[in-house]
């Protein structure tokens, strides 16, 4: 047993689950983009470190920062209707973002190339504004129930295929030489059991905080979660493999992603 691991989990997960259900729209969205800026430094951090690219930092903690500052003004005034068109805000920080690196790198006599611009745009669109999508959910109309099936369909997905690839041991049929651990198997028993789980946890908001949560929907939901939440699992082994690293950081203690 992973003690570290164990420690993370007991420590770490309350604080977690305490900011995600008690705190206000204020302390949430700073909570994510620290979350945010923690993580972009990581892909960063992997990149140059192994040499492969250089990436422009500032644009991205800039974008970070930026999507939870408008979301403050938004909360103190109703002048900047951010929640109503996020997703028009979010699009044009990615086209702004990618004019300003396009410019930097034309202006930086060679220092930077396109493959530096290339890595920074897709950390930008991969990290902070993919991750500031779970506080505008946390936002919405039952948003403090609905946010819970992002996360449970990625921490059942998880378990889920672990123990599966653990329980077949060498009988599995691996997925892909991206992330030789992984089977086939795992992916699958993986979205079942994230499905399960947010079916009992649908029947948990419906029956006690009367939520009135379609079971059809769900269903539908919770696999097209756990799918997505493979891919990005994919693509964050596909990023280390390239960089030649096992983990982006050692920031959390004990968290490794394992054979599954």
């Amino acid at each position: 047993m992973d003690i570290k691991r164990v420690l993370t989990s007991v420590l770490g997960l309350p604080c977690v689950i305490a900011i995600l259900i008690l705190g206000n729209n204020i302390v949430i969205d700073i909570f994510f983009a620290i979350v945010a800026l923690i993580s972009i430094k990581e892909y960063y951090d992997a990149f140059e470190k192994s040499g492969n690219a250089k990436p422009i930092r500032w644009i991205g903690y800039i974008v970070a920062l930026s999507i939870s500052i408008l979301r403050f003004l938004h909360l103190q005034s109703s002048l900047i209707p951010i929640d109503q068109n996020m997703q028009n805000v979010m699009f044009a920080f990615v086209i702004v973002s990618f004019f300003i690196i396009v410019f930097h790198i034309l202006n930086s006599n060679m220092k930077r190339n396109v493959v530096d611009g290339a890595v920074t745009m897709f950390g930008i669109i991969y990290i902070p504004v993919l991750i500031m999508f779970l506080p505008i959910l946390r936002g919405a109309k039952n948003g403090i129930f609905l946010i819970w099936y992002a996360i449970i369909c990625g921490w059942t997905t998880d378990i889920f295929a672990y123990l599966t690839g653990k329980f077949l041991g060498n009988k599995k049929h691996k997925f892909s030489k991206i992330s030789p651990n992984k089977s086939i198997e795992g992916c699958i028993i993986g979205a079942v059991g994230a499905m399960v789980i947010s079916i009992i946890y649908t029947i948990i908001c419906n029956t006690y905080f009367y939520t009135n949560i379609s079971y059809i929907y769900i269903i539908i939901v919770s696999i097209v979660l756990s799918v997505i939440g493979q891919v990005g699992d994919f693509a964050a082994s596909s990023i280390k493999r390239y960089n030649g690293i096992k983990d982006f950081s050692n920031l959390i203690p004990g968290h490794r992603r394992n054979a599954r």
